[in-house]
């Protein structure tokens, strides 16, 4: 099997692919309230979509995790999952994975599970519904946690992601570490990245992780373990409750030595590093007509761009984004 291998002889055998930059919630972490979002034509189309994933899967892509924007409101979102469910059948692809709000995951649970997904990373940064609305600007707390239990009834392994904000959340975790570790549910905590102009500043959401975890340690006793998924987090298990905690540290604590992944955003821009803004167009060299082989070169030559690390910092107040693209455009 072929093998993508960037400057720093890491085998990229990962694609995390934005389907759509679009969001029904409008969190205030990741997007301005009033958004400029791409005009659909603008987007690849779910045949593109599928051609681009199965030219990574030739070259030894073994993982693909679907995100947005909210991916479950793209249209005909569930053809495209089928198509890589028949790349997952008739090639090497092991495992396709979705990222979500869980807002639409009630309606579409049982056919991701039938198309193949097994797990499913689900965006929840409070169990509060007022804080919850607030959080997303008018979201509905209900209808989330309806879509993880529709979720977990259809046999889909569900993760919460927590971005931790500065006195807002904060102090909310350790509720959210017993209720998930309740319900058989991993959980990770996640630094806030400066990505994107969202009307605030930065420094006031930002939190170090070492923080929050050294006051998890008063309650809990946290251990580290080996356990590693496909993505970044650094996992250590709680005593109390027999479950898992991560911790994705982008800031505080570089996760990028490892690193296996690339990122598909909707508009077919390959993009080597979340953190930085070298890329491919992909889509003009489908929509000039390109082969299957311009696709797969494009990709190789493109892998030799990765980075060997990310350069996110939030540092003082006013400071701009380190990326102007939001990460509901790059894919989260």
């Amino acid at each position: 099997m072929p093998q993508i291998v960037d400057p720093f002889q890491r085998n990229i055998t990962y694609l995390r692919v934005s389907v759509t930059d679009r969001c029904d919630l409008r969190c205030q972490y990741c997007m301005a309230e009033r958004m400029n979002f791409m005009p659909k034509t603008e987007l690849l189309t779910i045949e593109e979509l599928t051609r681009i994933c199965a030219n990574f899967v030739s070259l030894g892509v073994k993982k693909i995790r679907v995100t947005g924007g909210e991916p479950l409101t793209r249209r005909n979102i569930i053809s495209f999952f089928e198509q890589l469910s028949q790349l997952q059948k008739t090639h090497t692809l092991e495992e396709i994975m979705v990222t979500t709000n869980a807002t639409h995951l009630s309606q579409y649970a049982q056919r991701l599970f039938e198309c193949g997904v097994k797990r499913v990373n689900v965006s929840l940064d409070t169990l509060d519904p007022d804080k919850f609305k607030e959080m997303t600007r008018g979201g509905n707390l209900l209808k989330v946690l309806k879509g993880i239990e529709d979720a977990q009834l259809c046999g889909l392994k569900v993760k919460i992601n927590v971005v931790v904000l500065k006195n807002f959340n904060d102090q909310d975790i350790a509720e959210l570490i017993i209720w998930a570790h309740k319900k058989n549910m991993d959980i990770t905590l996640i630094e806030v990245m400066p990505m994107g102009d969202i009307g605030s500043d930065r420094i006031n959401q930002y939190v170090p992780l070492s923080v929050i975890k050294d006051n998890l340690a008063e309650r809990f006793t946290l251990t580290p373990i080996d356990f590693r998924t496909s993505g970044p987090a650094r996992y250590d298990y709680v005593e109390e409750t027999g479950g898992r905690l991560g911790f994705i540290t982008p800031l505080t604590h570089n996760f990028c030595t490892q690193c296996n992944r690339v990122r598909l955003t909707c508009s077919g821009q390959l993009y080597m590093c979340l953190g930085q803004s070298d890329k491919a167009d992909l889509k003009a060299i489908i929509r000039q007509g390109g082969s299957d082989t311009d696709i797969q070169n494009a990709i190789k030559k493109a892998i030799q761009l990765k980075p060997k690390g990310h350069d996110f910092t939030i540092t003082h107040p006013g400071q701009k984004p380190s990326l102007e693209r939001h990460m509901s455009h790059t894919g989260g």
